[in-house]
């Protein structure tokens, strides 16, 4: 006897079914209008104290401006990346389907800028030479810098300001400390705690391993050393795996064997420098935005995985801390097959209709 299944578990189905479809999908090609250039900060003084002559940002962008009879961009997105990586990572087809004409972030309709934040990419970093002289930045360093590349830009008020793992802290550090610079917040995959627990201990290991290599030589090697980035990027790998994908596609032991040596040695060619991973790590040291949430007044929407590693359910209490904030929202993605961990933060198709909304209810 075929067994009848209730409206609401055919619609579920059919969700499930709609959404492997998506990710399974071969993206279309596509050319990117993508323009990238430099900003430089003269005498910029971080937070401890320090000074640095010139402080460079680099950044990408794409679509129009629009501006407003004083010249100021009315229709700016700028979009944050996680640790390690740069704006150039918002540039696969997983996440530019939102750049789609009709899409919430269509180009003809909005300004998209990708900065490299300090420590990163095209940015100023300690391996352009000052090594482990270079200054202790932080994420509230890291925001300033970006509210100065925003002035250079004529951009007052962002219309949303989006950011995943480091750049979600990143947004609502932003979201505190430069309160009515954002239409709108959607930060995808962070807490607003302290940076502690298992987070901190993973990054600590990776920080140890590196100055524990002999190679390291106190941070002026000559070769980087790659015994200790092996372990941080051992670390890193499990703290952005999806456990319940990951069953599915290496289901034997000889397919997760060979997927570890791919993963590492993926992970080893595309590593930063072993002083600038070092920084990369240590900005986090001091986060915690929890006590000044309630400065984060523009409507915003907090996405979390039920399967990220890095920030769990049970730990951060997402849910109390969002009323915090007067036009919070919060949503849990729920573990699937197809979710991606901690990285489910740049598959946006799983959140896509949560930014939708958020670009709704927002003036």
């Amino acid at each position: 006897m075929r067994r009848a299944h209730a409206p609401g578990q055919i619609a579920a189905m059919i969700r499930t079914l709609l959404l492997a479809a998506l990710i399974a999908a071969p993206a279309a090609a596509q050319t990117l209008p993508v323009a990238e250039a430099d900003f430089v900060t003269r005498d910029f003084r971080f937070g401890d104290g320090q000074l640095l002559p010139e402080l460079k940002q680099h950044y990408r962008t794409l679509g129009t401006p629009q501006r407003d009879a004083a010249g100021n961009i009315t229709n700016a997105v700028m979009i944050g990346h996680g640790t390690g990586g740069t704006g150039a990572q918002f540039l696969t087809p997983q996440f530019t389907r939102l750049f789609a004409p009709g899409a919430p972030l269509d180009l003809a309709t909005h300004f998209i800028i990708l900065p490299d934040a300090i420590g990163h990419g095209g940015s100023s970093k300690p391996s352009d030479g000052l090594r482990m002289a270079f200054p202790a930045y932080d994420y509230a360093d890291m925001v300033r810098a970006q509210g100065l590349l925003l002035d250079n830009l004529k951009v007052k008020r962002l219309r949303l300001l989006m950011g995943t793992s480091m750049g979600c802290m990143m947004g609502f550090q932003f979201g505190t400390d430069l309160p009515g610079r954002a239409a709108a917040i959607m930060p995808l995959a962070c807490n607003v705690i302290p940076l502690a627990g298992r987070n901190r201990m993973w990054r600590a290991m990776a920080i140890q391993a590196i100055k524990a290599d002999p190679d390291w030589n106190g941070g002026n090697y000559s070769k980087q050393p790659l015994n200790g980035l092996r372990v941080g990027v051992a670390l890193q790998a499990m703290a952005s795996s999806a456990p319940v994908r990951m069953q599915a596609d290496w289901p034997t032991r000889d397919l997760a064997d060979a997927a570890a040596e791919r993963a590492m040695a993926q992970g080893l060619a595309g590593s930063a420098d072993a002083n600038d991973r070092i920084y990369q790590l240590e900005a986090s040291r001091n986060y915690n935005p929890a006590p000044n949430l309630a400065r984060i007044t523009m409507p915003i929407t907090w996405v979390n995985s039920a399967d990220d590693f890095i920030n769990p359910p049970g730990v951060g209490d997402a849910t109390a801390h969002v009323k915090a904030m007067p036009q919070g929202r919060f949503v849990l993605i729920p573990e699937t097959a197809e979710t991606r961990g901690h990285s489910t933060h740049t598959w946006s198709v799983f959140w896509e209709g949560e930014l939708k909304a958020l670009l709704a209810r927002t003036l």
